[in-house]
């Protein structure tokens, strides 16, 4: 899992074939401390098929305003280049699998 990458290392990780998910939370978060856990594990789980990047929205706030985030945590998933899905808010594990397979597909 990347974290808290630079905007340029960003763009390099989104340019690379495998899809992308990126988890935008903060420290403080509640929900998002819920939630970290079960990336880690599909971070795991999807190793080589799926990059996974950890973004912290105090610590990289220029991603966070190119994104657009306003509530956190928030999942995006991307393929190509191009988000394809959204999460808002804590899912459950299998929420979040469905979206990944939709990027595998």
């Amino acid at each position: 899992m990347i974290t808290n990458p630079s905007v340029a290392a960003f763009e390099e990780v989104l340019k690379a074939e495998q899809p992308v998910v990126v988890d935008f939370n903060a420290n403080w978060c509640g929900p998002c401390r819920m939630l970290a856990p079960i990336v880690e594990e599909l971070d795991t789980e999807y190793s080589g098929r799926v990059q996974f990047v950890s973004v912290d929205v105090d610590a990289c706030e220029d991603l966070a305003m190119e994104y657009k985030i306003r509530n956190i945590p928030t999942l995006l998933f991307i393929k190509n280049g191009e988000t394809v899905a959204k999460q808002v808010g804590a899912a459950p594990k299998n929420s979040l699998v469905e979206k990944i397979e939709s990027l595998l597909a």
